[in-house]
């Protein structure tokens, strides 16, 4: 039903209004020059693409969708589960939604037009979030002990046209072996992979996301003397030559109550719109998610990472100018 509830009001985003009791809300208007104010001074309701329902990504769009509505102006949101960074991009672009949740690694491949995206997309930046942490776990009974020990399994790489998928794919590469022939590719979202983990016909899976993610939670909680995490790191530095935004992390052991810390690879998200969108609009969409910061971390602890010092370092994405100048009246560090 959820699902079913996602899909009409996707629908009725893309026709382009809504009715509610403050009247007709109609979708951000575009960016049409002049000073930016933060104000928005008609009844506008936004689209925020995010991921998989069992994820960080679903967990935070929510809480921010809610904030953005009881904040008091003109503004409305409604939070929708997707496929994650691709497909969002892909439909941020094409005024599906407004906003979109996104790895840096996806964001960039977008801006320069390579990976998944066959020409530059027209998107910015509000601000870098928090950080996703590359979580690879196996079953224990499959005997991998490695990422190349993948080589004829079943592994799930994630939703298709997601971040997650990305990342996987490089991972596998990176480890000598081919997604499309080495692996008997799994491409499910995060709820079936955990299924799958449990009944046993999934060997391994790859999952990008924040910590702590509520799926891998619920899979470590009642399997977890079955699977185990997977150091994934010694295939850091050919991630590396592919975009330098790939960084060593660690997964704590108080995350998922683990024996140890699991060394990982982690890259930061960032939050995107497409570059000509109402400058207002994207102003009060900044502010309010530092102004919201401690209601969304009590949605997720990944809204932690959400930080003013961070905000700016989007980099190859460009800040929208409304967001330069939330950021700028908020202090962020240059």
């Amino acid at each position: 039903m959820r699902r079913m509830a996602i899909a009409a009001a996707t629908l009725v985003l893309a026709g382009g209004a809504l009715s509610a009791c403050g009247g007709r809300q109609d979708a951000a208007s575009t960016d049409a020059g002049g000073a930016v104010t933060c104000e928005v001074t008609t009844n506008t309701r936004v689209g925020i693409a995010t991921g998989n329902a069992t994820g960080v990504y679903f967990a935070l769009g929510n809480a921010y969708a809610e904030q953005i509505n009881t904040a008091g102006g003109r503004l409305r949101a409604t939070a929708a589960e997707t496929g994650a960074s691709v497909q969002n991009i892909q439909q941020v672009v094409a005024g599906t939604y407004a906003v979109a949740f996104s790895l840096a690694d996806t964001a960039a491949d977008a801006i320069n037009g390579t990976g998944s995206f066959t020409s530059k997309q027209p998107v910015t930046a509000l601000a870098r979030i928090h950080t996703n942490y590359t979580q690879v776990i196996v079953r224990k009974a499959a005997g991998i002990k490695d990422v190349a020990g993948m080589k004829g399994k079943r592994v799930s790489t994630g939703s298709p046209k997601s971040g997650t998928e990305v990342i996987a794919n490089r991972v596998l590469t990176a480890a000598g072996l081919d997604p499309a022939k080495d692996i008997s590719a799994q491409k499910l979202d995060l709820t079936k992979t955990v299924d799958g983990m449990k009944d046993g016909s999934i060997d391994a899976f790859f999952w990008s996301g924040g910590l702590p993610t509520p799926g891998v939670t619920d899979l470590l909680t009642t399997s977890g003397d079955s699977v185990e995490f997977l150091d994934i790191t010694k295939v850091l530095p050919d991630l590396q030559k592919i975009n330098p935004v790939y960084e060593a992390g660690t997964i704590p052991a108080a995350t998922y109550k683990t024996p140890a810390d699991v060394p990982t690879v982690i890259v930061p998200n960032v939050l995107l719109v497409k570059d000509d969108l109402d400058p207002n609009v994207a102003c009060s969409l900044t502010r309010l998610l530092f102004d919201r910061k401690s209601q969304l971390e009590q949605a997720n602890a990944a809204a932690k990472e959400i930080t003013l010092d961070q905000a700016r370092k989007t980099d190859p994405v460009p800040l929208h100018r409304g967001a330069v100048e939330a950021l700028d009246d908020l202090g962020a560090p240059q």
